[in-house]
């Protein structure tokens, strides 16, 4: 999701330049995010199927292959004079400003491909949006829901992300045949900065920064120094994180956070944060990985006659990711779920 985030800042950044004008100052760089039309919805549907299907394919740098293979075919455009660079801005964009006579150093669209761009890019979004919507329709299926109604809030919000990249669909097909060429891409680029504000509205809403006291403009300070918590409050709720953890499992919802934590026990989630580091001398999400890969191994050494995956193991105790689940087991107990499962004698 952070590479996707990138790839649309990148396609946002050519956009500004190019409608200010301002990418004549700087036409080394002249289309530099063609080559990212054929990375984003690759990128998108890779961390749908890694969030709801917990699957690192042996094979996913495939996905990348028309990236590559685009990225390459353009360095003979990348290539040109700055003059010729200039003409294919004015001819595209379309400002009143007058052709430089140029000569071509060697044919820049050899295949001519360049010239289909919006439809391999509208193929490439599409082909990806259909495979994201089946794998999804799939797993709300196992799960006993229908796509439009279900229950799992990580499903459900995956399948959320697929709207926006349906919505991209729409706007792209709107704007290019409206306008044509690289023209009214600002409509995508509206788009784009309502998913990206969308976006730092959930992070914000999920993290503790505003529950502590100061501003963006306080000069950083020893952690919890102004910490109004005495010892015997302390002490106080560290037993009840521990009630939380230990007899409610709040480890094991695999949307879980200090927040979360602290609005089940009452608390603030700075004191919450400060008790866990200081009595426990553990990050809240070292804490987390402490108790799921310690479930997981009673889960393993008590419940034998149930023969668990590796994918329902991590589901279970709280992960979304296989590989988090091993990277998480194997760094605390010095051996993968599999090995630990082998060296106890369980299988």
């Amino acid at each position: 999701m952070g590479l996707f985030l990138l790839s649309l800042g990148l396609v946002m950044i050519e956009m500004l330049l190019n409608y200010t004008g301002h990418i004549v100052s700087i036409l080394w760089i002249s289309n530099f995010s063609e080559p990212i039309n054929f990375i984003l919805a690759p990128l998108l549907y890779l961390f749908i199927r890694e969030r709801i299907d917990h699957n690192k394919g042996k094979y996913d740098w495939v996905h990348f292959l028309p990236f590559v293979f685009w990225l390459l075919y353009c360095i003979p455009y990348f290539m040109q004079s700055d003059i010729f660079k200039y003409n294919s801005y004015i001819d595209t964009m379309k400002p009143d400003w007058p052709f430089v006579e140029a000569e071509m150093y060697w044919h820049e669209d050899i295949l001519n491909l360049r010239n289909n761009i919006n439809y391999l890019t509208l193929i490439s979004f599409s082909s990806y949006l259909l495979a994201s919507l089946i794998l999804i329709a799939g797993k709300a299926k196992q799960k006993g829901s229908t796509f439009f109604k279900i229950e799992d809030p990580n499903i459900r919000a995956t399948r959320n992300s697929t709207y926006h990249l349906f919505f991209i669909i729409v706007i792209f097909v709107f704007v290019k045949l409206y306008f044509g060429r690289d023209l009214g891409d600002y409509f995508i680029g509206l788009y784009i900065t309502f998913m990206a504000y969308n976006t730092m509205v959930q992070v914000i809403r999920n993290s503790n920064y505003f529950d502590q006291p100061g501003s963006i403009f306080d000069i950083p300070t020893a952690k919890y120094k102004k910490s109004s918590l005495l010892e015997d409050q302390k002490e106080l709720l560290l037993n009840k994180v521990k009630i939380e953890l230990c007899e409610n499992k709040y480890f094991a919802n695999n949307m879980a956070s200090v927040s979360g934590l602290a609005k089940n026990i009452g608390e603030s989630s700075h004191h919450v944060s400060q008790v866990i580091n200081e009595k426990m001398n553990k990050s809240f999400f070292e804490l987390l990985a402490w108790y799921r890969v310690e479930e997981a191994k009673r889960i393993l050494t008590e419940d034998i006659h149930k023969k668990y995956t590796i994918e329902e193991l991590a589901d279970e105790v709280g992960y979304n990711s296989k590989s988090s689940f091993n990277g998480a087991f194997k760094k605390l107990s010095g051996q993968t779920p599999s090995e630990f499962r082998k060296n106890n004698g369980i299988d």
